[in-house]
């Protein structure tokens, strides 16, 4: 990747660097912010070339809504699935039909795809058990009969990869 495109990353390296620094010596004293601009470059410089997960980071203001936007999605999703489980393991009658499906992901960035696979498996009753390329095995507690690609994608990654795709490719 060229220089001109590996600024926004080492700068946001450096920022999330200082940020951490600032944070643990919670302090604003004007020696503590010297020093944590030298440790958060030392870092940057040297950790900046294997870090490049970070490279699916959108740098656009717009970026920073999509998150809030996708963690907001991301906890309803949760509550909900939780309540659903719960509504399972207490009432035994209700069916559950676990299956291993596939699903399908538009995003290209390392890092795009472990959030989703994450979300996926932070959220109740969906497990991620592996990601090969673009797509993502998953267990699914209550699979429907005849589950296909196109239905796996839309009922359990869809609009987490809608919000995702907001601030990661």
């Amino acid at each position: 990747m060229e220089n001109t495109q590996r600024l926004p990353h080492y700068l946001f390296l450096f920022a999330a660097m200082l940020l951490l620094w600032l944070l643990l010596t919670g302090s604003l004293a004007a020696e503590e912010v010297v020093a944590g601009v030298v440790v958060a470059a030392l870092v940057t410089l040297i950790s900046g070339p294997y870090l490049s997960i970070f490279d699916g980071i959108i740098y656009q203001p717009r970026a920073l809504l999509s998150i809030v936007i996708y963690l907001m999605y991301f906890f309803k999703q949760l509550v909900i699935a939780n309540f659903d489980m719960a509504r399972r393991v207490l009432s035994p009658s209700l069916p559950i039909s676990p299956e291993i499906v596939e699903i399908s992901t538009e995003l290209q960035s390392d890092l795009g795809q472990m959030l989703l696979a994450n979300s996926i498996t932070l959220t109740p009753g969906t497990l991620s058990v592996d990601l090969v390329g673009n797509r993502i095995l998953v267990h699914w507690i209550a699979a429907p009969d005849g589950v296909d690609l196109q239905l796996a994608t839309r009922e359990i990654a869809a609009g987490f990869e809608k919000h995702i795709s907001g601030f990661l490719r």
